[in-house]
């Protein structure tokens, strides 16, 4: 199944509860700024925006039935189709674009480099990219997934879902690297465990979480990352 039909799919029923840090983003983004979601969904962090004070806001995403639903559930939202690898906006217009949990939906390497380059081409100089996204995992169902899968997609990290997604997990250098054209101002790890058991002591090696023996159950790494765009070198 192709991306964009998956996410079609199930735009009606799909529910995001991976939290958004209103508190860290307001630090770095005034409330009349001009934000854009790459990826918005149906919608949900702009709408968490809105109700902190922030109106100038655009929401993009490639999946049509997202689209339609978040302008039914938040009709005043200014959501729009992403039809292709372009984001359609000047040069150095944004002041911030936020990308929440998208970069896991695009598997290959050159796909994510487009994009970045795209984010880093309409932000300001100075603006601000905030980045949240899923790394690698050393459990032995994610380590399963990701051998299953590995020879299949080229990459390590990649696997399919059952409801037929193909996602992606990151190691912390690769995020790195890809964002190489930013200047990080913050980083924090978020653990999200879902019937688990008490968390283990845990520590981080290479970017990848390390866990011990210990079985906990189902749990996810999220990173997350501010970024300012570095000064631009005219041409």
């Amino acid at each position: 199944m192709e991306q964009r039909d998956y996410w079609n799919s199930v735009s009606e029923k799909k529910e995001f509860t991976t939290p958004f840090h209103a508190e860290a983003f307001s630090k770095y983004v005034k409330k009349d700024a001009l934000i854009v979601d790459v990826g918005c969904g149906y919608g949900r962090t702009l709408n968490e925006l809105t109700g902190l004070g922030y109106s100038n806001l655009i929401g993009l995403d490639f999946s049509q039935g997202m689209i339609d639903r978040g302008k039914k559930a938040f009709p005043s939202l200014d959501l729009r189709i992403k039809t292709d690898d372009s984001i359609d906006l000047p040069e150095s217009s944004v002041d911030a674009v936020i990308l929440f949990a998208v970069l896991t939906c695009i598997v290959d390497n050159e796909d994510q480099k487009k994009l970045v380059s795209e984010i880093y081409r309409v932000l300001k100089p100075g603006g601000i990219l905030y980045v949240n996204d899923f790394i690698l995992n050393i459990d032995e169902r994610n380590l399963n997934r990701y051998k299953q899968y590995e020879e299949k997609y080229g990459c390590y990290g990649v696997f399919e879902l059952p409801e037929g997604a193909v996602v992606r997990h990151h190691s912390e250098d690769w995020i790195k690297s890809l964002l190489n054209d930013f200047d990080q101002k913050e980083c924090e790890r978020l653990i999200c465990i879902m019937l688990s058991k008490i968390l283990p002591r845990t520590s981080f090696v290479n970017g990848v979480l390390s866990m011990g023996q210990q079985s906990i159950g189902l749990f996810f790494v999220f990173l997350t990352l501010y970024f300012t765009s570095k000064e631009k070198v005219m041409h």
